[in-house]
């Protein structure tokens, strides 16, 4: 690789811990690990990762808790590790802002799949510009999204995203009043394999509308609900 992904690896076993450095080192990425939730979220405040692996069943400070304190501050995209019998902390982990999650026990290439899946996704708008002249900028009453910048502002206040958010947002707003199912954004917006259940969706869509209220209540009015089909994104705040 070119340019390696510095990649922190999150799990209170061992050997899991080494079997994910090997898979990943394999591909190429450096590659941290820490043992359990505090030094995690240490590590990844200290520095800039480009991905978080991390457990979400951890003793004293778990997953969730990492990733609801890390998302204060940075966007840094997770990938969280879950047991089978763990359904309701995973949609949990979604509510605190993670991005993808895989099932233990794991197979070595869903794991470098899926890693790789988010690293293309938050990386991919840093070459737009050199591709194009054309400024690829979507502005709205309230909100302006520049997918050339990767940015959204929210009455010209700039707001953090992860990468799933920002894609979804994005998504939506590239075909106003458009209605869009659940089964859809899986398929369209988690562009490969996707083992969840339609929660996903609805979590990453509670964060977002969340985030937007937090600086304009007309710009969360914009992504609405259309019951017992899905959601759309509405170019005016208010109807």
């Amino acid at each position: 690789m070119s340019e390696q992904a510095h990649i922190l690896v999150v799990d209170d076993e061992e050997r899991i811990r080494r079997l994910l450095r090997m898979y990943l080192e394999r591909e190429g990425y450096l590659v941290d690990e820490v043992e359990n939730g505090e030094q995690a979220l240490e590590k990844a405040l200290e520095f800039d990762y480009d991905l978080i692996l991390l457990d979400l069943m951890m003793p004293d400070k778990d997953g969730v808790e990492v990733c609801e304190e890390l998302r204060e501050t940075k966007a840094t995209p997770v990938i969280m590790l879950t047991a089978k019998g763990e359904e309701a902390n995973r949609v949990q982990g979604f509510e605190a802002g993670t991005d993808d999650y895989i099932v233990k026990p794991f197979s070595p290439r869903e794991v470098i799949l899926r890693v790789k899946a988010l690293l293309r996704r938050a990386s991919e708008t840093k070459f737009l510009q050199t591709e194009t002249n054309a400024k690829d900028v979507l502005v709205f009453p309230h909100l302006t999204i520049d997918n050339d910048a990767h940015r959204v502002l929210v009455e010209d206040e700039e707001i953090g995203l992860t990468p799933k958010e920002y894609e979804l947002l994005h998504y939506l707003a590239q075909a106003p009043d458009k209605v869009f199912s659940r089964e859809q954004l899986l398929k369209d917006v988690w562009n490969y394999d996707f083992f969840g259940d339609l929660r996903t969706v609805d979590t990453h869509i509670k964060r977002l509308r969340e985030k937007l209220n937090q600086v304009s209540e007309e710009a969360g009015q914009m992504i609405s609900t259309v019951w017992g089909v899905g959601y759309k994104f509405r170019a005016v705040g208010t109807e």
